[in-house]
């Protein structure tokens, strides 16, 4: 839906910002626990271009749809919380 043109709106005040930032912890606790092996630091780089390459695609103009760097930064966010919760949570269970 990211690079979908004429992406409708979402309701609300920061509608867009929550389902980036729900998209995006979701994205870093499926990463965190399928690649306990990786170093967060990798998977956060990776979430992190890849937020960000959404937003470079969202500015072509025949798309319609509106690049904001704050999504990138909603984007970073969540992915840096997801991360260190899931990585807590897989760390205290046993092996």
């Amino acid at each position: 839906m990211a690079v979908l043109p004429g992406v409708p709106d979402i309701p609300g005040k920061d509608g867009d910002k929550v389902q980036h930032m729900l998209a995006f912890f979701t994205l870093g606790a499926l990463a965190a626990a399928g690649w306990r092996d990786r170093p967060a630091v990798l998977i956060f780089a990776m979430l992190a271009a890849f937020g960000g390459l959404i937003e470079i695609v969202q500015a072509i103009p025949a798309l319609h749809a509106d690049a904001q760097w704050g999504d990138w930064l909603a984007d970073m966010a969540a992915a840096i919380v997801a991360l260190a919760t899931t990585r807590l949570i897989l760390d205290r269970l046993p092996s």
